[in-house]
């Protein structure tokens, strides 16, 4: 018995220093992660603080020493010149209701033609997801495009020119394909047996079911109506119409800046323009920041639809 317990103590001492060189080499690989984690977060963080400070910088402190971590001089003359006119209230109404009417009505709109495209029941499916995809891929072409929203649809100087193009998007219609071709179809007949029609069906369960994923669609739509800029650009000439996106992009080249905050009016005192660039942004930001901690929590599982599974 000592003899066997005298060889067993080597190979336990054996054991215990593998394990503890496996536990520092784990300690130091997740040190090494943390460190990269809070250095990458750093890199993430300083540009938006950096802006939201400087917005509070006067024009000449910016002038002089450019984007600072702390303004050496603080103001709150940027915000104050914005918000006088009433220009920068109005823009924002444009953004949120282009953002509002046009996300409620592309997700409706594409949850049930992604239910079509999914239903094995429909004769001509194929056809049309053959079509949604080459619609994709190819695009109509912007003189077309610009033809059929002015001319025959009179949608110029209309918020309606805001959201209608964007009502679907093939891309987000195929991941809700993908997310309903993953659903048993007994769940179908077990609804039909019971009596309920397809409307009642799809509002009644299959909304429900989808609601990860018709969150993270949610989401898309959302971020691309608030960041659009370039529809308004094309079918919005007067400015009392503008989304917010389009009066930053005036903003930043230092266009009509009297006009978009001033209504009009002429000043004396020249516009501290490049404070009013990041005022604006940091407005700006404000919708979409608050929309993710709501929609975190389907975002995750709903981008994830149509992986592999094991």
């Amino acid at each position: 018995m000592e003899a066997t317990a005298t060889a067993a103590a080597p190979d336990q001492m054996a054991r215990t220093r593998i394990q503890s060189d496996t536990s520092w080499r784990e300690k130091l690989f997740l040190g090494f992660i943390y460190v990269f984690i809070l250095a990458f977060s750093l890199v993430c963080v300083i540009p938006f603080w950096i802006v939201l400070a400087d917005s509070f910088a006067s024009e000449a402190s910016f002038l002089q020493y450019g984007y600072q971590i702390l303004p050496s001089e603080w103001s709150l003359d940027a915000y104050k010149y914005l918000l006088q006119g009433g220009q920068f209230l109005t823009s924002y109404k444009n953004s949120l209701i282009v953002t509002i009417v046009g996300t409620v009505l592309a997700v409706i709109m594409t949850a049930m033609f992604a239910y079509v495209l999914a239903h094995p029941k429909v004769k001509y499916r194929h056809v049309l997801s053959f079509l949604t995809y080459l619609a994709m891929v190819l695009g109509g072409g912007l003189v077309g495009f610009y033809i059929m929203v002015t001319n025959w649809l009179h949608l110029k100087d209309s918020l309606w020119a805001l959201i209608l193009p964007y009502l679907l998007n093939p891309f987000y219609a195929f991941i809700l394909v993908a997310f309903y071709k993953s659903l048993p179809y007994e769940i179908n007949e077990a609804a039909t047996i019971d009596g309920a029609g397809d409307i009642r069906l799809f509002y009644k369960i299959i909304v429900p079911i989808s609601t990860p994923v018709i969150a993270t669609v949610s989401l898309f739509y959302a971020i691309q109506y608030w960041n659009d800029w370039y529809l308004s650009l094309l079918f919005i000439d007067n400015y009392k119409l503008h989304p917010l996106q389009l009066m930053i992009r005036q903003l930043i080249s230092n266009l009509n800046v009297s006009a978009y905050v001033g209504g009009g009016a002429s000043y004396q005192v020249s516009a501290p323009t490049s404070a009013i660039q990041l005022a604006t942004v940091c407005l700006t930001i404000g919708p979409i920041v608050f929309l993710y901690p709501f929609l975190q929590k389907y975002f995750v599982k709903g981008i994830t639809i149509g992986a592999v599974k094991g």
